[in-house]
């Protein structure tokens, strides 16, 4: 409860001074678009998110007229467009000039994770931002170690420490093995109550309250580039800090440690896209490339539902007005929220149209932080304030995702599940995946050899009208890239142009990536390029 509230606040929510979460990320806050009007549909459930009421949400919106929607969602499992509803709805969103921006997911850092991906929607990633959120802990011996965590208590006292793999619950069957992990009821309430509890696992802290303990240690190997709310003070040691604390706990007669309330870093390294994010490749269309883009979705404040509690713990008792969460729930909004942007300033664009301002205007980000590159983060971080003036954008329409649709090999009867009319490809036709009018170009193979690969695009100017654009490109090893023509000059408002790229990869185990870029002198139009060989 209050993850809708935390979603629409970060599209559209009107600015707020001093807004925090118990002194957490103090400042003004405010919306992508503020003062833009919220319309809400509910779609899920204490039990979860059903196809029904996602599509009767889509038939809503479009009933409404809303210029633009934002769906943080998404399923387990990747499924074909025409059995998806997510797909379906966004469809008929898409028909009806409406741009709907999508949650990547949050099953990263694998491989082909990414289960929103259909070319008609934004699916953005999520991306860590230039603030991080660390606690400290000290024990009894003086020592002061740093973890991650958003912790808004800090204890007043040094409190006495009991490692989980000490304090099994053998009255329920549990023993030293499974206690060290802090399992849900695994931890003897007697030996716990009023005590840290050292873990060595990361949960959401349920079990600590539960024990009646007054704090938990958590230790393990996972990635740290997000902080976990728990509901109860705790902190996420790295595996060698956590080390020195087992050391301490386990060979101290009567070891004590306090925890101090989280405090604000700023993160050097930001933005890069965080580990959970789900990542590409497209594991239904090999030759499409998402997701599409990155947005901050690590340590967000918005604005909190009341009606709930702060870390959607059963033993949390926090009331707040604002929170801080992660996740590519998070970064949904934000796209959406630069999507309206751009929509007000550009109220007749297509939603092709918006996606693409997005996309081409986005700046790359650090493959040294990212190595799975594109797959990771798409076209780079999104640039809302450039994007309103992107200069050329690629423009598509339902004619041209049906025939993408007609290309991946759908029947009349799969295709007419996504359309819900009477299209069928003999007579709208079919063209090859790739050569959807998409702003990045993908090129996979089934084996590692040598690839060649043309692709066909055409780009509307929306910048000055008298301009002329050549083309740069950035080969990337292993990778040629060669355009034509290679100069685009326009004289008027809308005018169209063609242009052909070939695409010569030597496939690796590797992706290999470059990119395309059109340049007036005002404007840079970019687009990655990648090529690997995919194993499924």
């Amino acid at each position: 409860m209050g993850h809708g509230t935390h979603t629409a606040s970060t599209a559209a929510g009107n600015l707020v001074h001093g807004a925090s979460l118990v002194g957490l990320a103090s400042g003004t806050a405010r919306g992508g678009a503020p003062s833009a009007r919220i319309a809400v549909y509910k779609i899920c459930w204490f039990d979860g998110c059903y196809d029904a009421d996602i599509l009767a949400a889509f038939d809503d919106a479009i009933a409404d007229g809303v210029d633009i929607i934002s769906l943080s969602i998404g399923g387990s499992e990747p499924a074909n467009y025409f059995s998806d509803s997510i797909a379906i709805g966004t469809f008929h969103a898409m028909k009806n000039g409406i741009l709907t921006s999508v949650s990547a997911g949050n099953s990263g850092p694998d491989p082909a994770t990414i289960t929103n991906f259909s070319p008609w929607f934004l699916s953005v990633a999520a991306s860590t931002i230039d603030r991080k959120f660390v606690t400290k802990i000290k024990l009894g011996n003086g020592a002061f170690y740093e973890g991650v965590s958003i912790n808004t208590i800090r204890l007043e006292h040094m409190y006495p420490v009991v490692y989980g793999g000490n304090v099994p619950n053998t009255k329920k069957g549990f023993n030293e093995s499974q206690s060290r992990y802090c399992y849900q009821d695994s931890l003897d309430n007697k030996l716990v109550k009023g005590k840290i509890v050292l873990c060595d696992w990361v949960n959401g802290g349920e079990p600590e309250v539960e024990a009646g303990a007054v704090g938990a240690i958590m230790q393990d190997g996972f990635f740290k580039d997000f902080a976990i709310n728990f509901p109860l003070p705790a902190t996420h040691l790295n595996p060698s800090d956590g080390f020195e604390v087992s050391e301490y706990v386990n060979k101290t007669r009567k070891p004590t440690a306090t925890i101090f309330k989280s405090i604000q870093r700023k993160d050097e390294s930001a933005p890069s896209v965080v580990s959970f994010s789900s990542r590409g490749p497209h594991p239904i269309t090999r030759d499409l490339l998402k997701p599409d883009i990155a947005a901050p979705g690590v340590d967000i404040l918005a604005a909190w539902t009341q009606g709930g509690i702060a870390s959607g713990s059963p033993g949390d008792r926090r009331v707040v007005p604002y929170n801080i969460i992660s996740g590519t729930s998070m970064s949904c909004p934000h796209a959406t929220g630069a999507a309206a942007y751009i929509k007000s300033f550009h109220p007749t664009w297509s939603p092709a149209a918006i996606k693409s301002a997005l996309m081409t205007t986005a700046f790359p980000m650090s493959e040294n932080a990212n190595p799975e590159a594109e797959f990771a983060y798409g076209s780079g971080h999104i640039n809302p304030v450039k994007a309103i003036n992107p200069g050329l954008v690629y423009d598509a329409g339902e004619v041209d995702y049906v025939q993408f649709l007609c290309g991946q090999g759908y029947s009349n009867r799969q295709l007419r599940l996504i359309t819900g009319d009477k299209k069928s490809c003999s007579k709208i036709g079919q063209q090859n995946v790739w050569n959807l009018n998409y702003p990045s170009f993908a090129l996979s193979a089934r084996w590692e050899k040598s690839v060649t690969r043309v692709f066909h695009r055409t780009v509307t100017n929306v910048g000055s009208a008298s301009s002329t654009y050549k083309a740069t490109v950035k080969d990337g090893k292993g990778l040629k890239i060669k355009v034509t023509p290679k100069v685009l000059s326009f004289d008027s408002i809308g005018q169209k142009k063609y242009f052909v790229v070939k695409v010569r990869a030597r496939m690796g185990k590797t992706a290999i990536s470059g990119a395309l870029s059109w340049n007036d002198g005002v404007h840079r139009v970019r687009s990655p390029v990648i090529a690997y060989v995919s194993f499924f």
